[in-house]
């Protein structure tokens, strides 16, 4: 086979193809997940590169690089580390900080919102609308690309919202609207 057809390197992987932003819009993020964003960068920046630096040099100062694992693994996990770092740049890059505490009148679902509402079941949810890179469904942090926060959007509190789904229709009842600044869980 031609090499022209065979994978040459991992570095021809793609940079983190989980939670692409639409096209033509911003990387909207709480504070929060801002802070936590640029956190994880500086971490990788300051610690885990240099570490990881340092681990491969030594390795290849060993020698035989044929059969060195601490050489071949450290490679392996610069590669990953630069691969997050540049993933984190064009994420920062892009991204517009929305402080959910500067919305305390605001009475309509946007961005940073935390709803309390009814499903058609009868439960009682609460979840918050958060940025792409800081959600968390399993916590009530849903991203405001999600179906679910698409369809609460400039809703209000008593109003009665359908919601279309892949079972069928389901009408939600909001019961309470907020703006309050909650953290994300640190990395």
């Amino acid at each position: 086979m031609s090499k022209a057809f065979t994978k040459e390197s991992e570095d021809d992987e793609p940079d983190q193809p989980e939670f692409r932003i639409p096209p033509g819009t911003k990387n909207y993020l709480t504070p929060g997940g801002y802070r936590q964003l640029r956190e994880e960068f500086k971490r990788l920046m300051d610690v885990e590169r240099p570490d990881m630096v340092r681990v491969v040099s030594w390795a290849a100062s060993n020698g035989d690089r044929s059969e060195n694992g601490d050489y071949h693994y450290g490679k392996k996990r610069l590669r990953e580390i630069d691969r997050r770092i540049r993933f984190l740049t064009k994420r920062l890059d892009m991204a517009e900080v929305v402080d959910p505490a500067a919305r305390q009148d605001v009475e309509q679902i946007f961005f940073g919102a935390t709803v309390c509402y009814l499903d058609g079941a009868g439960q009682e949810h609460t979840i918050t609308i958060v940025g792409i890179d800081e959600a968390e469904p399993l916590k009530g942090r849903i991203s405001w690309i999600a179906p679910l926060a698409r369809g609460l959007t400039r809703a209000r509190a008593g109003d009665v919202v359908t919601l279309r789904t892949p079972g069928g229709a389901e009408e939600i009842e909001i019961l309470e609207v907020s703006y309050r600044l909650e953290e994300p869980d640190a990395i």
